[in-house]
């Protein structure tokens, strides 16, 4: 059983948990759920854009714990105070210590700025949490559903005024999947069947593959302010980023370093 498969047969535990604890109706009634979102696309699209989406993380499966000293608040303000394009908020806890609560605190301390929901998204009561917690976009793992799956999420998110980030590792899950509500595909550099690799070479390889109207996102695995550059290159608007800033002891610091190189 892979990483992947540990955390998606978990998830389903925690979303049936989820489902009789907390009604759909109540979600809806929940403070964010009626706010207008804002939008990442036009947030990466933007003139003078960083491009860079910067991410809220404690831990991770393949490297432990990164960084759990600092409040959600300070990371994410400290981000967005810097220049980050868009935030990203880790909302499973089992594997990556986050929580619902991260991305309300996230949301409040930055009303403005758009704010993805990082988690493992298999049933349409996530899209709804989303909403209700404060996201403006979902991420949609493709080595986690089928072709149906994408399709119903995607179209549920965008029903309810969300924006979809599309996430693949490799042309094959690229070319199975339906896009016709994806506003973003993100290419993961790091495998989630195993949590490994550490360059941007499976972003390069697909950049001419993505459909032009499609933005393009490339994620994990960036270290260094020329990859960006070199990304840019080949098309990607948008840069997601989180090890590199929340190793640091003050994360909004080091991503201020970070965009002054590029």
């Amino acid at each position: 059983m892979t990483i992947l498969d540990k955390i998606n047969a978990q998830k389903i535990i925690e979303v049936a948990e989820a489902k009789a604890s907390v009604s759909i109706e109540d979600l809806k009634a929940s403070q964010f759920f009626s706010r207008k979102t804002n939008s990442l696309v036009a947030s990466l699209l933007a003139e003078g854009s960083t491009g860079i989406i910067s991410e809220h993380k404690r831990k991770s499966p393949s490297k432990g714990v990164i960084n759990d000293q600092l409040s959600v608040e300070e990371v994410t303000q400290g981000y967005a105070q810097a220049g980050a394009a868009g935030l990203s908020v880790l909302t499973d806890k089992d594997f990556f210590g986050g929580s619902k609560e991260d991305l309300q605190k996230a949301r409040l301390a930055n009303p403005s700025t758009p704010i993805l929901r990082k988690d493992f998204m298999i049933d349409a009561y996530q899209v709804y949490e989303a909403k209700a917690w404060g996201a403006d976009v979902i991420l949609l793992i493709a080595a986690s559903l089928s072709p149906q799956q994408i399709q119903d999420l995607s179209q549920k998110a965008h029903e309810l005024g969300l924006e979809v980030l599309l996430e693949v590792h490799d042309q094959e899950e690229l070319d199975r999947s339906p896009l016709a509500h994806v506003d973003l595909v993100g290419v993961n550099n790091r495998n989630l069947k195993n949590f490994a690799e550490n360059n941007v070479n499976a972003s390069l390889e697909l950049a001419d593959k993505i459909p032009a109207n499609i933005i393009k996102i490339s994620e994990s695995c960036i270290s260094q302010p020329e990859t960006i550059n070199q990304l840019k290159a080949v098309g990607y608007k948008g840069f997601l980023i989180g090890e590199t800033f929340m190793k640091d002891a003050n994360p909004g610091t080091k991503l201020a370093e970070f965009i002054a190189k590029i």
